[in-house]
């Protein structure tokens, strides 16, 4: 005759028998020690921790003495007409003049495109330096200023190359920017300039010879 907990175990079943009591959500694990924010340990500005903060302020308050904008060419020599004529010839002549990159700058900005030739400018600055300090520094500014998605200069790039960025700002360099440089580059080439080709400024620029006279920001 089986005893009361043989009998107790044949009415609930053997699986509900040998089935442990069952936990809830509370007792499946010990809560887990809270764990920094793994955004409080990269470069990004993302969190509000009081890490991110101070180095926010501490980008802020040097932008104006890390990158300067572009020099005003009001005291550029004005170019011949032969060399405003090889602007026609080759984007590569446009970008390596300095009165020319000025008079291309100022019509992207009647574009609203100005960034991209911030960006390209910056990016320059950034491989001419070789001190590592200063690189990290520019770097992050470079990211916060026309990388970033909060920023109200934000260029356009694709998904890969943006990704390449994200795992190079782990430990940035002089060339960190690279392919994204090489990307705007191309994007002024293919969509601005020829554009700027057919503008009244370039065409005016090639009746007089002379510079266009305009004000940098």
């Amino acid at each position: 005759m089986p005893t009361p907990h043989e009998a107790e175990k044949q009415h609930t079943g053997p699986e509900e028998a040998d089935r442990p009591p069952s936990m809830s959500s509370h007792d499946v694990a010990p809560p887990a020690a809270p764990s920094r924010n793994p955004c409080c340990l990269c470069w990004c500005c993302c969190c509000s921790c009081s890490w991110n903060q101070e180095r926010r302020r501490a980008w802020q308050a040097s932008r104006e003495n890390k990158l300067q904008p572009l020099p005003s060419c009001d005291t550029c020599a004005p170019p011949s007409p032969e060399e405003v004529q090889s602007w026609a010839q080759s984007f590569d002549k446009l970008m390596h003049s300095p009165v020319g990159r000025s008079v291309f700058r100022a019509f992207l900005r009647t574009e609203y495109s100005e960034e991209n030739m911030l960006f390209w400018l910056a990016c320059e600055e950034l491989k001419a330096e070789a001190n590592q300090h200063v690189v990290d520094e520019k770097a992050r500014l470079i990211y916060e200023d026309y990388v970033s998605i909060l920023s109200p200069k934000e260029v356009s790039l694709d998904s890969r190359v943006r990704e390449g960025i994200n795992r190079k700002m782990q430990e940035p360099s002089a060339h960190t920017f690279d392919d994204a440089q090489l990307q705007i580059y191309t994007l002024m080439h293919r969509d601005s300039y020829p554009r700027f080709l057919s503008s009244p400024a370039y065409r005016t620029l090639l009746l007089r010879g002379a510079p266009q006279s305009s004000s940098e920001a």
